[in-house]
């Protein structure tokens, strides 16, 4: 799936005029598209240096910050939406910095790889890690610290007191809604506090 089309999809997911936060936002490119194309405003969150100039360089708000240390700088509800695409498995205390997402804001999206897809469950019946055009790091080299699938985050927003609003798969550019934790590489969850 091109990046530009995960963006389309997830850009659709959120309401116009919102306020946002995404949170690993990279170098700020679908900020842009949600202040150019859907009239919200709002920031980004990123630690590394190179995309948060990107950020800037693009007209996006970027403060940069360590995920792992909260959002403690944020007053619940300060956001309509809260985004963390892609950045839940690389962090080390993911169950609160969900919660914290469900705090600041009113509705989260959530996308990471999915390690149930049915390719990486045939390789690691082959006894091997998976490496896909998802996932595309060996054991030893990868950024990803957690593995998550379809099932566990539904297991995990119950726990957390979550109401999943939206959840389908992405896959080669297509939107997954039959089967996802088998047939998607990637979860996607829009989803509120109860």
């Amino acid at each position: 799936m091109s990046q530009r089309q995960a963006m389309e999809i997830i850009a659709a997911l959120v309401p116009e005029g919102s306020r946002v936060l995404d949170l690993g936002c990279g170098d700020g490119a679908l900020l842009a598209l949600l202040r150019d194309r859907r009239g919200c405003r709002g920031y980004g969150v990123e630690l590394d240096d190179a995309k948060v100039l990107a950020g800037v360089q693009r007209g996006v708000n970027v403060l940069q910050r360590n995920l792992e240390e909260g959002l403690s700088l944020f007053e619940d509800n300060s956001f309509d939406v809260v985004l963390q695409l892609d950045t839940l498995q690389n962090l080390r205390n993911t169950e609160a910095m969900l919660q914290e997402t469900a705090r600041v804001g009113r509705i989260g999206i959530v996308s990471f790889p999915n390690f149930a897809h049915w390719p990486n469950r045939l390789q690691v019946l082959r006894g091997r890690m998976p490496v896909t055009k998802v996932l595309p790091y060996q054991w030893y080299d990868t950024p990803n610290i957690r593995v998550g699938t379809f099932a566990d985050f539904r297991i995990l927003a119950e726990k957390n007191g979550l109401r999943i609003l939206d959840a389908f798969g992405l896959h080669e550019g297509e939107m997954v809604r039959h089967a996802p934790n088998l047939r998607a590489s990637t979860a996607v969850f829009k989803f509120e506090r109860r």
